[in-house]
């Protein structure tokens, strides 16, 4: 659905966190912003953003990113890169568009006196005016003011895609110098488009590259975090630098724990069992279990964790030797956590015995588990409908059945990855049934 509320949409403020606003500005990824210069008006200050649009998004402050003062010589774009002093993952980030084109439709959204939690204006791109684009407003009352430096300007939003940002909005114009656009007979705004930002900054052109994100990936990832119901293990494989690789890093603060491979694997026994509580003097017990080094406690089952917890291990295939490691991890899935293995490589160090150790077994108890609870449901269901008796006992759970035997058959396979295929489209098949059966 096109969105009502960004993340992305900044108001800035200058001497302080209470400091008046100045002006707007645009995320970009969780590091950085866009905005006009002349709002942040020196290479060297301390910028406050606060996300106008998500209260739960706390401010933070930022300066000039290295490089990030355009432009240099004066040539009339006004554009400043901010880094922000503390990364905001948790924000999504604008989707940037290099094209626009006459006669596009648009609208920006920024912070003008008496506006303080923001106002939109439309209007329809017209034709350069040097590196710059004049934006035609439909009525002089829409044309930008003081507040707007610095907003995003955007594509109109559809039902099935959000709105994509063409440019920022930097100037106004009017013809009989009027403090304000309806002091004039005709007044313009001006925009810088992204495609010419991204000739003057690196990271820009990095950023608005058709290829810097997966949204795709985006949407699955984050379906399997919100959703405690979708498969307990998780492989994935994210190459470095890649589109993919990016938004993977705007998704880590998702995971409850994040082990890094190669990183020592005590810090991720004490992070993982920080997400469980213990009565006084029981912590050294599952430390020792899940290091190796003692039996699994008895009270073990007792002890997992009531709501579900993530660990999120970034390059498995970066741990010099995998074996310890995918020992640990199957002791925390057998004590309830959720495991996403990241591999950077295809096929990389470790990569057989996570399929085989951790993966293929998580999805066979998962399948289990929905086929069981598939199978109450539909009992259940025909108790209500009062069709259980002594003739029916055999036919009420039906489908739960018929699927029971599909996963029998799925024991009958010797190909790994062929019984890995059938498990993911039986699981698929009964989280459909559980659905229709209202068991979800």
């Amino acid at each position: 659905m096109g969105e009502l509320r960004a993340d992305w949409r900044l108001r800035l403020r200058r001497e302080g966190a209470h400091g008046p606003i100045c002006g707007a500005g645009v995320l970009v990824d969780q590091h950085t912003a866009l905005t006009c210069a002349h709002v942040v008006r020196h290479p060297d200050a301390v910028m406050w953003l606060e996300f106008a649009e998500n209260s739960r998004l706390e401010a933070v402050s930022a300066r000039v990113l290295p490089g990030g003062w355009l432009p240099k010589a004066g040539s009339g774009e006004d554009v400043a890169v901010l880094r922000l002093d503390s990364p905001r993952p948790q924000a999504r980030p604008a989707p940037l568009e290099a094209t626009l084109w006459g006669g596009m439709e648009v609208y920006a959204t920024g912070y003008a006196n008496g506006f303080d939690d923001g106002m939109s204006l439309w209007g329809r791109i017209s034709g350069a005016s040097g590196e710059l684009v004049q934006l035609d407003a439909f009525t002089k009352g829409e044309v930008v003011r003081p507040g707007f430096s610095g907003a995003a300007v955007c594509t109109r939003p559809r039902e099935d895609r959000s709105a994509r940002v063409v440019g920022l909005v930097v100037s106004w114009r009017g013809d009989m110098g009027g403090p304000l656009p309806e002091d004039n007979r005709l007044a313009f705004s001006y925009l810088v488009p992204v495609s010419r930002i991204a000739e003057l900054s690196p990271l820009i052109a990095e950023l608005s590259s058709p290829w810097a994100w997966d949204r795709d990936f985006e949407e699955r990832l984050t379906r399997w975090f919100d959703d405690p119901d979708e498969d307990p293990v998780k492989i994935t494989v994210v190459p470095p630098g890649s589109g993919k690789d990016r938004s993977l890093r705007h998704l880590l603060h998702r995971a409850h724990v994040v082990h890094r491979g190669g990183a020592s694997r005590p810090d991720l026994i004490d992070h993982a069992l920080g997400q469980v509580a213990f009565p006084a003097g029981e912590y050294l017990a599952y430390w020792d279990w899940l290091r190796g080094a003692k039996p699994r406690p008895a009270q073990a089952a007792d002890r997992a964790p009531v709501r579900p917890v993530t660990v999120l291990v970034d390059g498995l295939d970066e741990e010099p030797q995998p074996g310890p490691l995918i020992e640990l991890l199957d002791r925390l899935r057998g004590f309830g956590f959720r495991l996403l293995l990241v591999f950077r490589h295809e096929g990389g160090t470790g990569w057989t015995a996570s399929r085989d150790r951790l993966l293929r077994p998580a999805l066979l108890g998962h399948a289990d588990a929905l086929l069981e609870r598939l199978r109450i449901v539909e009992f259940g269901q025909a108790v209500l409908r009062d069709v259980v008796d002594s003739e029916s006992l055999g036919s009420v759970t039906e489908t739960a059945d018929r699927r029971g035997a599909e996963r029998r058959l799925i024991d009958t396979v010797r190909d790994p990855q062929e019984q890995l295929n059938r498990l993911r489209t039986l699981i698929r098949t009964l989280r459909t049934d559980l659905s229709r059966h209202g068991g979800r």
